[in-house]
């Protein structure tokens, strides 16, 4: 990864977007794809999407939710202690005791959050999302008055580290690591233009109701979607992979298999990862994928769609890790797999042959 790429990686991972407010790091996508591209398009949900080729008549749309899961302000108590309610799926328990950054209408401020729950010591305890708050060192309510009130999001504090073999550490790489693809992918193409239309969108909304990926998938009405997101590693100690699959960091990308996902796209990508020498993990999505895909397929006609992951270890926790790697390979992946691509592509699992 190359310095100003990682630089581009730090920047998104150090910029808050709990879900429904992500504007922040949109500006940050935005300004890291702006001068790859032919143009940049918003939309009344939210989305950024920086689009190659924007007359073409056949369109790809390539999907990264930039949004992370927050807690939100549900009330102030009398001395200043701040309840809260869960945006997205994040896990009370892993939160107790962290640092995070209330983004209050009126100011920012440091917190931790603390539980009302004494906790036993082999750690059984329940927490509730009732049971925990934060602590933002006030002594009354009325000193957060012009600061904090109900609907202002709360995220973990900025943090990442490098770590050995070519890992980093941080906050909500779920999904920062899809939206770095997706902006490295403009630029990658940028050099040497496919012969389809590219529109790569920054999403809102995943981690609660999917909003962005509908709406883009409405706007831009693509001939197929790749969404690229993160899944779960299971290369750590005691993990049952006869029930929750065998996917591995630095491993490469993901390809996900299930009845949603389109058999001619998934083949393409297995192809060109054979071609290109490009190491891929395989991963089972039965029914739904629990990412934007499952919005997209549905939109228009239905869209022919395909997940390709990024594997994370620790999946919702305040420190997720991935591999450096793994996202390089991604976006060969996806660039060789568009610059494949042309308005023949049959994506059409049952085609009837005239005699």
């Amino acid at each position: 990864m190359k310095g100003n790429s990682r630089l581009f990686l730090e920047e998104l991972i150090t910029t808050p977007s709990p879900s429904g407010n992500e504007a922040e790091i949109q500006n940050v996508f935005y300004k890291n794809v702006n001068k790859y591209c032919d143009e940049v398009m918003s939309d009344h949900a939210g989305n950024v999407t920086a689009v190659i080729n924007p007359d073409h008549e056949f369109k790809v749309l390539i999907a990264a939710h930039c949004d992370e899961i927050a807690f939100v302000v549900q009330y102030i108590t009398d001395d200043g202690m701040i309840h809260v309610k869960k945006s997205g799926g994040i896990k009370q328990v892993l939160a107790l005791g962290k640092t995070v950054k209330v983004m209050g209408y009126g100011g920012v401020l440091s917190g931790v959050v603390g539980t009302s729950v004494e906790m036993k010591n082999d750690g059984s305890s329940e927490v509730k999302i009732e049971d925990v708050y934060i602590d933002v060192g006030a002594k009354a309510k009325e000193e957060l008055r012009d600061i904090v009130r109900v609907g202002d999001y709360i995220v973990y504090k900025d943090s990442y580290q490098y770590m050995l073999n070519e890992t980093i550490a941080g906050r909500a790489l779920d999904n920062r690591t899809g939206v770095y693809v997706i902006g490295e992918l403009i630029k990658a193409l940028s050099v040497n233009k496919p012969d389809v239309g590219v529109y790569a969108a920054s999403t809102v909304n995943e981690e609660t109701n999917l909003y962005g990926a509908y709406t883009i998938a409405e706007l831009v009405k693509p001939d197929i979607a790749i969404v690229c997101d993160v899944t779960f590693a299971t290369d750590y100690p005691d993990n049952a992979k006869a029930k929750n699959g065998d996917v591995k960091l630095g491993q490469g990308p993901v390809i996900s298999f299930g009845s949603l996902i389109n058999k001619k796209v998934n083949e393409r990508l297995i192809k060109i990862s054979e071609e290109h020498n490009i190491s891929i993990q395989h991963e089972l999505t039965p029914s739904l994928t629990g990412t934007d895909a499952d919005k997209i397929s549905f939109t228009n006609a239905g869209v022919p769609s395909a997940l390709v992951s990024i594997p994370l270890r620790y999946m919702h926790s305040p420190n997720e890790v991935v591999s450096l790697n793994d996202l390089d390979q991604c976006v060969s992946l996806l660039k060789a797999f568009i610059k494949s691509l042309d308005t023949d592509f049959e994506t059409k699992p049952f085609k009837i042959e005239i005699s």
